[in-house]
């Protein structure tokens, strides 16, 4: 299965199914316990809008925290490759995959693979965006996922085959409610793949949006 999400088959299976048990009563992404604030002095982080056939979702990204994501991320961004793209796989109580299908099930050709920086601190709580990628812990391309759960399962571990983790890049700042729309859309099987919404989920455009003003630098403090 191309860009393969995090883990078996099987084991999403039974993990979804517990999830989906203890996550769906959130409705607030949850809070990191690191700063994902940008320097004083530095851009503020950069805002993306996903505009999909549910609703308008917003994203922030973490550049200072996961450079090589958030660069890779919005450089697809800009050259327009996520357009037209599917949510191919949804699954309650766990998260929601795009970035790589078309709405006919095909994958779409992408760049290189990318540095795995799920050892940045960050937690794949519910809302965050994270890297979709193969077993293998640096094949991360196109593809990326949101959760809808806090999945500490998915978190980093250690820099060992399987304790490498998923490397969250990214949050929902607007529009979790759209995210929760559309992993609750029925959903069966495409072919080899499992968990495809039975009518196609696209996101029609994805944009950076005008930079915020970057954050001021702290006053100097006053002499007597």
């Amino acid at each position: 299965m191309s860009r393969a999400a995090p883990t078996s088959k099987i084991a999403l299976f039974l993990l979804a199914l517990t999830l989906g048990m203890s996550g769906c009563g959130a409705s607030e992404p949850g809070k990191q316990s690191v700063s994902t604030a940008p320097a004083a002095g530095q851009p503020a982080n950069p805002r993306v809008l996903i505009e999909t056939s549910k609703g308008n979702i917003i994203v922030e990204v973490f550049p200072n925290n996961a450079p090589k994501s958030a660069a890779n991320f919005l450089s697809y961004v800009k050259s327009g490759f996520y357009d037209g793209l599917a949510f191919h796989r949804v699954i309650p109580g766990f998260m929601i995959q795009t970035g790589g299908m078309t709405p006919d099930m095909v994958e779409k050709p992408k760049g290189a693979p990318i540095q795995n920086e799920a050892d940045n601190g960050l937690k794949n709580l519910r809302g965050t965006l994270a890297m979709a990628r193969m077993g293998e812990p640096h094949s991360a391309s196109s593809q990326f996922f949101i959760n809808v759960a806090d999945n500490a399962f998915l978190n980093h571990r250690g820099k060992s085959f399987e304790g490498w983790g998923y490397a969250v890049f990214g949050q929902v700042v607007d529009g979790m409610n759209v995210v929760d729309a559309i992993v609750e859309v029925p959903r069966g099987n495409r072919g080899p793949h499992g968990d495809v919404p039975v009518d196609p989920v696209v996101m029609t455009r994805v944009t950076v949006l005008p930079p915020s003003p970057a954050r001021p630098e702290p006053a100097a403090a006053s002499k007597p």
